[in-house]
């Protein structure tokens, strides 16, 4: 018998994946694993290379290769290739 898999938490993040104000949550590295393997996550050759990127940090922290705050990490830079809001890491940026 399979140990029960340890779930892994990162800081918590709200992702606009569906409109505006149409925010879904994350809260561990499951999560986030969740959201950009889901079909509705958006795919451009641009930010192709930040998605792959994501994908083999979430499975390192799955495995416990990596932490989850690098697997948060990418999954934000792979978001904000595709021009997703994530809060709150959007929120604290400067406006322009």
């Amino acid at each position: 018998m399979n140990p029960p898999r340890q779930a892994h938490p990162v800081r918590p993040l709200y992702v606009d994946r569906d409109g505006i104000g149409q925010y879904r949550s994350a809260y561990t590295v499951d999560d986030l694993a969740a959201l950009l393997l889901n079909d509705g996550w958006p795919h451009s050759k641009r930010a192709s290379i930040q998605f792959h990127r994501a994908v083999a940090a979430l499975i390192d922290a799955l495995e416990s290769r990596c932490d989850a705050e690098t697997a948060r990490r990418e999954f934000v830079a792979a978001a904000h290739a595709n021009g997703l809001h994530i809060l709150p890491d959007d929120a604290t940026k400067p406006a322009r």
